[in-house]
């Protein structure tokens, strides 16, 4: 997809193939979504989620963003695009999962690693990306000889951690209504690692 006319021929590829093939669902989905899934998931553009979970329009609320990260509760007046999100999937479509996916090699984390001398940060990525900076501290205190891939787990956790400073999440996860996962998603080898709930640690999903 190098062109405007790329995403055009992608167009008409999916209205003679896809589309045509599932008609049906497209003219039920046009009345409204009622989906049980929520994901948070980063922006790369080498991690697609409805592909890695071979998901069908309608089953996934997703959200994208650098580095899927999820602040925490903060009702100030202020533009909020994740908690607006949040807010709307449990709130209004009361969905029973939130999955937070993040992926290998990312590039919201190398910035958060290497800070103001990373050319990959800006005036809206280095503000967003301090997020971060706890699970980052932690990582570095551990001795990690992987930072990187340490902070996507870590930052997996700290999203995990904001989600239930939202009362309307920590509402719905206590009274059982609502589960939340974290997962890490290896572009080079194609593999899925599940959060374990109960050990913390991310666990290969067999193929």
């Amino acid at each position: 997809m190098k062109t405007v006319d790329d995403l055009i021929a992608g167009y008409r590829r999916f209205r003679a193939g896809v589309y045509a093939e599932q008609v049906q669902l497209y003219r039920e989905l046009g009345e409204g979504q009622d989906p049980d899934v929520m994901l948070i998931a980063c922006a790369d553009s080498r991690a697609e989620p409805s592909d890695i979970f071979n998901a069908a329009p309608g089953q996934m609320f997703v959200v994208r963003n650098v580095a899927n990260l999820v602040p925490p509760y903060k009702p100030d007046g202020g533009l909020h695009g994740v908690s607006s999100a949040l807010e709307f999937a449990v709130r209004v479509l009361k969905v029973r999962h939130i999955v937070v996916m993040g992926h290998g090699g990312c590039g919201g984390i190398t910035a958060s690693l290497t800070e103001s001398r990373s050319p990959l940060i800006g005036e809206f990525v280095a503000p967003w990306v301090k997020l971060l900076d706890g699970a980052r501290a932690r990582v570095m205190e551990s001795g990690s000889l992987n930072p990187q891939f340490a902070l996507e787990l870590e930052g997996i956790e700290t999203s995990l951690e904001n989600l239930m400073s939202f009362p309307w999440v920590a509402e719905k996860v206590q009274a059982g209504e609502l589960e939340l996962h974290g997962a890490w998603f290896a572009i080079k080898h194609g593999e899925l690692h599940w959060r374990n709930p109960n050990t913390k640690r991310f666990e290969i999903v067999a193929p």
